[in-house]
Formats: structure tokens, sequence, C-alpha cells
């Protein structure tokens, strides 16, 4: 839980459990949230799609599914040059953990154009990968190539994150596995 301000995209909340002996407490750390001085819009990721937040104000903004790559695939194909970014730059990166261990962030170009990215966090055993930009045509070879830049960057760790639409059909068709259903709520404070 978060009860300041988080970066865009970023949830306030994000359950760790499933199971309906944890589902009060987490219903109650929302609570906290709601008699809060959080500005604006916020957020909570239902990690296991188990909280109805409807009568709370809460509107759901999209469901996904959990995905999980532990062999990634090579893609030969694609022509995209990535690098591994070290500082902010540009508009919304500021913030971001680059002096973080634990934290990477790719952009991959054609030429002097950036065409892909993602970003990688590492925890648990685990790399969260998020922010996965590519244009359809790119996306199979840009998620093979950002499973392959995590198992380089961080070795012998399992890839886990969420997508839904286009992009799940992406990621499954670079060999990621799909996983259980989640769902993200959003409330606009009024």
């Amino acid at each position: 839980m978060n009860a300041e301000p988080v970066p865009r995209f970023y949830p306030n909340v994000v359950t760790l459990q499933p199971g309906k002996a944890v589902a009060a407490e987490q219903r109650e750390t929302v609570d906290i949230l709601l008699k809060s001085n959080l500005p604006g819009r916020w957020a909570v990721k239902d990690s296991f799609r188990t909280l109805d937040l409807s009568r709370q104000g809460f509107e759901v903004l999209f469901e996904a599914r959990w995905i999980r790559n532990a062999m990634p695939l090579p893609d030969p194909s694609s022509d995209i040059v990535w690098q591994r970014e070290t500082r902010a730059t540009g508009k919304g990166a500021a913030g971001l953990p680059f002096d973080d261990p634990d934290f990477a962030m790719f952009t991959g170009r054609r030429g002097f154009q950036v065409v892909a990215g993602g970003m990688f966090y590492r925890a648990e055993g685990v790399v969260g990968l998020s922010n996965v930009v590519a244009d359809a045509a790119d996306a199979r070879a840009v998620w093979r190539a950002l499973a392959l830049l995590a198992a380089q960057t961080f070795p012998r760790l399992p890839v886990v994150g969420y997508e839904s639409g286009d992009e799940l059909e992406a990621a499954r068709d670079a060999g990621f596995e799909i996983g259980d259903k989640l769902r993200i709520w959003v409330r606009s404070r009024d």
C-alpha cells in the first residue's frame, strides 16, 4: 500500500495473497486509502481477481492474465537494436530508479528511432516485466528479445508480468505461459 501519489500507471494497493483469510485485511487497506486525502485517480491491483470494489466507487479499468517465461527463445529475424537506459531522458522517465541494481529499462531502436521498450524489476525470486512497448508487426520479436535481456541481466530467474488483449497474444506467441486472471480497479477522487 502507498498512501501517497504514485507514478502514472502504478497502483496504490497490490494484493499479494489470495483467500478469504486475507480478503478482509485487503478491504481494510483499501478503506484506509478511501478515508485518506489521496488526490486524483488511484488504483488497486487485485492480483487474484477476488475483490469486488464496485460498492466503494471503483470501476474496473481492465482485466488481464498473468504471464510467465522461464526459457527465453531467440528471434534472429528482428533488426531492432537494444540498449539499457542508465538515466532519465524524456518526459515520464524522471523518478524511475535507474540507480537501483534491481531495475533495468531497455529501449529498442531502428536507426535513431525508438520503436520498442520494456522495464524489469527483480524481487522475490522473479523478474517483473512491465511497460512493454511494441508495434504489432514487431510484438513477437520484442517479447522474445525482452525475455533474453531479462535472462542476461538477471540470470536464472523467471520473468513474470501481466497483459491483456493483443499484448497477451503477442506474449503467448513469444513463448510466455498464460496464467490466472487479475483485475485492476480504479477510482477518481471527485
